[in-house]
């Protein structure tokens, strides 16, 4: 709800408030550049008599000398040529230059109030300025969260680039948008006469004056009072008329002086709600605290890239909306499917689960979990797939079936199958999907099949939970899950290095370029400098087709676009289908490809040492790492072979980075020797080295199959047991990241 919520009112504001933001973020530069111009230092010890004394030789025809909230000093005049304005030094009195009002300002000021429409447009205005705030405050509370709770906002931020940029960006800016929109609010609601206007009271103009001669300004007693600091504007008595006054105003209140004694005749000094007008003012502008308003400005620049990247998240989200077939009404279906989704994902899974048992002849009813009853008449099984929310929350198509379920009290004799979908970089992997389990399990639920978890919507780990689902039904499903595809792009077989032929393990390690297009789109990226493919760093996926297949199959980036190449480290599989088609490549064969960003699995930017652990083909992006390590942080690698003689993959760049100190120690074991060993082996082996560098801060990448993984997993937590943590809490301290198969 919170997300949908979000969401509509990003989607209705995006106009209004880029609008908003672009212009306050130009008007911003005001105040800032107003202050280099302004001369401030001294102005405290200097009055407006020495000011205006000073001034008396080079503006005989002074009118009215006015201050800035920013500090620079105007005098207006009148000579033979007309009226005039200039910027003088408040200490010497000289000229600084003339003082125009900039019409590209006073136009931008006129957009940013009121979109250039008067009264319609200051309501806009507000509209947009409440927006501003519902959006801001719904997305902290969001991003809390996501993050588990509101003491843990700090966290780093995993998912898409996109949604990392977009969470960050409101982390850096949200306390600069909720100043900037409850100020503007307020100023709105005062300007529509929501709020009442604080009308400041004028002192009374004096019922009779000396009437005598003027005195020089800089004997008048009441103007060597009031430092130039203090200043807001000072209106002259007109010409040879003794009876006129002068009119002061200062940041405490405004009054009037007798040009013949230097008296102040009367003085109204700030009622509490014009001070609070004002400094509300102030902070919304900037005018006063110009750094403020430096700050303001670029937290309202970003505003445009929050919107971008909001609306891409929205479009990514709702592209993935699922719609369904043959979907059985619930008092007919033999098979149920409960789905709890945050962004829809889990919704295509689902889609195929329910095609594949429609097509086995089942009659399948998938819903919502919120939509979940306490009686299916003619159910004989059901399926919950959901993910999980935040830190172990539901998600907002399931945040209600907790609640439904307790209220069941009769235990059907239904069985059941929870499958659970995340990404086990996140502390909670899977938690909501564990706590439905538990839940069903403590109800007296019958097991249809154990549960289960799928990493990274992985279509492969789907498709192997299918073959169980077969076993248990007695029925072939083939769940062949094939999300929706990004464009792909031609890639170039440029280079191939073959491995583990000898040990019966074929390895290869393929390099790609990309294939030039031609015409005038080709021409046109070689002047652009464009490439088709996405961005990419070691780390990151490739998602490649096999000919008439439209499931990919992703591989682990050894490579970043600045290699100018594409790299994989691929082991052929007997029957694979992928594995398969690429051994079978010669160089200068071609292959569709797409990027599919991984940013969860990468090395930390600070200076703590780093710890890479993979087997066979999983040292692809250990390498990737290793070889963009020109800063020369501490990286340990442990890595685990067959046979140092035919499947020491990269063996000569990894010498090669050992010399030149981008590798600081490399471990490698291998099981088809005299003294066979596996990587968890040299891991237990190292226990003393590796407790070192944790308490350093060292950060753990794997990199490998689960077996590998698990068992790496297992030998770290009787290492690190001494130091009284294990690698969960390494994992909740973004210290332990995963890329397993």
């Amino acid at each position: 709800m919170l997300r949908k919520f979000h969401s509509v009112l990003g989607l209705i504001a995006a106009a209004l408030v880029v609008v908003i933001s672009i212009t306050g973020g130009i008007l911003a530069l005001d105040p800032f550049l107003e202050r280099t111009q302004a001369k401030v230092v001294g102005t405290s010890s200097t009055s407006v008599a020495e000011l205006t004394a000073k001034l008396t030789s080079r503006y005989p025809g002074a009118e009215q000398i006015q201050r800035t909230s920013s500090g620079t000093v105007i005098v207006y005049f009148a000579n033979a040529d007309g009226t005039g304005a200039d910027i003088i030094n408040p200490l010497t009195g000289e000229t600084i230059g003339p003082y125009t009002a900039s019409p590209v300002m006073v136009w931008v000021k006129r957009l940013h109030r009121s979109y250039l429409l008067d009264t319609p447009g200051r309501v806009a205005t507000g509209i947009g300025a409440l927006l501003m705030l519902l959006i801001t405050f719904s997305g902290v509370f969001m991003l809390a969260n996501r993050l588990g709770s509101f003491r843990q906002i700090f966290r780093p931020i995993k998912g898409s680039f996109k949604q990392q940029l977009h969470c960050q960006m409101g982390r850096v800016i949200v306390l600069g948008l909720l100043l900037s929109s409850v100020t503007g609010l307020y100023m709105s609601a005062v300007s529509l006469e929501l709020l009442p206007e604080p009308q400041s009271i004028e002192p009374s103009f004096p019922e009779s004056v000396s009437g005598g001669i003027p005195l020089p300004t800089d004997k008048l007693q009441a103007l060597k009072e009031i430092p130039v600091s203090e200043l807001r504007e000072l209106v002259y008595p007109y010409a040879e008329d003794l009876t006129d006054v002068y009119t002061i105003k200062t940041k405490q209140g405004s009054g009037f002086i007798d040009q013949s004694t230097g008296q102040l005749l009367s003085y109204q000094a700030y009622g509490t709600k014009q001070a609070f007008y004002e400094l509300i003012f102030m902070l919304h502008t900037g005018e006063g605290l110009w750094w403020l308003g430096l700050l303001l400005g670029l937290c309202a620049l970003a505003v445009p890239m929050m919107s971008w990247t909001g609306i891409q998240i929205w479009w990514e989200r709702h592209k993935s909306d699922t719609e369904l077939n043959n979907n059985t009404a619930i008092r007919m279906a033999d098979t149920v499917i409960l789905v709890g989704s945050e962004s829809n994902s889990t919704w295509g899974f689902a889609k195929t689960l329910h095609d594949s048992l429609n097509k086995a002849g089942y009659l399948v009813h998938t819903t919502a979990m919120n939509n979940f009853v306490n009686h299916y008449p003619h159910a004989k099984r059901l399926f919950v797939l959901t993910s999980t929310y935040g830190d172990g929350d539901a998600p907002s198509s399931a945040n209600h079936f907790m609640a439904i379920l307790e209220m069941i009290t009769h235990t059907p004799n239904l069985p059941v199958a929870v499958l659970g979908f995340g990404d086990n970089q996140f502390p909670h992997f899977c938690q909501f999907a564990k706590n439905v389990d538990t839940a069903l399990r403590a109800k007296g639920w019958q097991v249809l099949l154990p549960f289960e978890t799928i990493n990274q919507q992985s279509p492969q780990e789907f498709a192997r939970w299918g073959v169980e689902l077969s076993k248990v039904l007695g029925t072939e499903l083939v769940l062949a899950h094939s999300p929706a595809l990004p464009r792909c792009n031609k890639l170039v077989l440029a280079e191939r290095i073959d491995y583990g032929a000898e040990v019966q393990a074929p390895t290869t390690v393929f390099r790609f370029k990309e294939e030039p297009r031609e015409g005038v789109v080709g021409l046109f990226d070689k002047v652009a400098g464009r490439s088709g493919l996405s961005h990419f760093e070691a780390g990151d996926l490739v998602g490649i087709l096999p000919p008439e297949s439209n499931m990919p199959r992703f591989y682990s980036l050894a490579s970043a676009s600045k290699d100018g190449m594409l790299e994989i480290c691929v082991r052929y599989h007997l029957g694979g289908v992928c594995s398969s088609y690429l051994h079978a490549l010669s160089i200068g064969d071609s292959i569709n490809a797409f990027i599919k960003p991984n940013p969860s699995f990468r090395p930390s930017s600070s200076n703590a040492p780093i710890v890479l652990i993979g087997a066979g083909t999983g040292i692809g992006p250990l390498v990737g790492f290793i070889r963009h390590n020109t800063a020369h942080h501490a990286m340990h690698l442990y890595w685990g072979g067959r046979c140092p003689e035919s499947d020491f993959l990269y063996k000569a760049e990894l010498n090669s980075y050992l010399e030149d100190k981008r590798l600081t120690k490399l471990n490698a074991v291998f099981s088809r020797v005299s003294q066979r060993a596996y990587v968890q082996d040299k891991i237990t082996l190292d226990g003393d080295e590796l407790r070192r560098l944790i308490e350093e801060g060292a950060q753990i990448l794997v990199c490998g199959g689960r077996r590998m993984a698990n068992s790496v997993m297992a030998a770290l937590n009787e290492v690190i047991l001494p130091l009284g943590i294990d690698v969960q809490t390494l994992r909740e301290q973004d210290r332990y990241r995963e890329d397993v198969y």
